[in-house]
């Protein structure tokens, strides 16, 4: 896994570096708020979905500069629902990426503006993009639908709130994987899917992207369950066995430790078989999917 884990610094360390050239924030009293935009997108974080567009990009080769204002636009809508998570009316964290959160660092009022003022940006610089206006047109679609409130990532919110005070839920797991599915999965199967969309792959190559992402969304969820329950948060970054206080609806509190474990293991190898079609120039995306359930961050 070092060499995929040297791949993903390396990737994260030169977007980072192009990512504040998109931010002149303005001069009067008005700039605090993109300042918080700004201090929460560049505080940390793996990169895993603009790494995911720029790989998928280049197995149908477009390079990374081809794909960096799609990638920087996921990862600022990406960065916006994190903010608005954190939020005390949501899930009230105090750390993220091993930091203050947006609403600590500044104020609750100005994490808001900050959340809303990087989901309207990202559409702004997907906007901007050297992209001919068809193939624009579509991811802007394909992100807004990913990112909505009707089977997206606020859908999934949404009902991961319902569950919170859910009392004796007909079918957890179904709920849990309703939630995963919205919340986690649809930002994720964008990513791949806009990459190929750079690359104008066929729909054969298409659907074997989309299998892909399904299955590392259910992993990357599922891994996320277990490192809060058994994971070190100093490395994790986060407030962890917030889930177990809080009588959560997990995939472990659901399944048990052992056979989440199982169908984490089951879902990877097949997201690995998905790739088999484009042998060997699929290797880090594979590798990507074995490091999703090894890692302990």
């Amino acid at each position: 896994m070092t060499d995929i884990l040297n791949q993903i610094k390396d990737f994260s360390a030169q977007f980072n570096q192009k990512l504040p050239d998109l931010f002149v924030p303005p001069e009067g009293k008005e700039k605090r708020v993109s300042e918080a935009m700004l201090y929460s997108l560049m505080n940390g974080g793996k990169r895993i979905r603009p790494f995911l567009v720029t790989e998928c990009a280049r197995l149908f080769g477009k390079d990374e500069d081809f794909a960096f204002m799609a990638a920087a636009s996921l990862e600022m809508l990406h960065t916006y629902s994190l903010i608005h998570d954190d939020l005390p009316a949501m899930d009230n964290d105090t750390l993220r990426r091993g930091k203050p959160t947006c609403h600590v660092a500044f104020d609750e009022a100005t994490a808001i503006l900050a959340g809303d003022g990087l989901l309207t940006y990202a559409f702004e610089v997907l906007s901007k993009a050297d992209y001919e206006d068809d193939l624009k047109v579509k991811l802007l679609g394909l992100l807004g639908r990913a990112a909505g409130a009707f089977d997206g990532m606020i859908a999934g919110q949404m009902l991961d709130l319902y569950a919170e005070n859910a009392k004796d839920v007909e079918n957890p797991l179904k709920l849990i994987e309703d939630i995963e599915r919205m919340k986690t999965g649809c930002l994720l199967k964008y990513a791949c899917e806009a990459g190929a969309i750079l690359g104008d792959a066929d729909e054969k190559s298409l659907n074997a992207i989309g299998i892909y992402a399904r299955k590392i969304g259910q992993t990357f969820q599922i891994s996320d369950d277990i490192l809060d329950a058994t994971g070190d948060q100093t490395k994790v970054g986060k407030t962890l066995k917030k889930d177990a206080v809080q009588n959560k609806l997990t995939f472990v509190s659901v399944l048990g430790l052992d056979e989440a474990r199982k169908i984490e293991r089951k879902l990877t190898d097949e997201a690995v078989d998905a790739l088999s079609v484009f042998g060997e120039k699929a290797q880090t995306l594979q590798n990507l999917a074995e490091f999703i359930i090894s890692r302990d961050f």
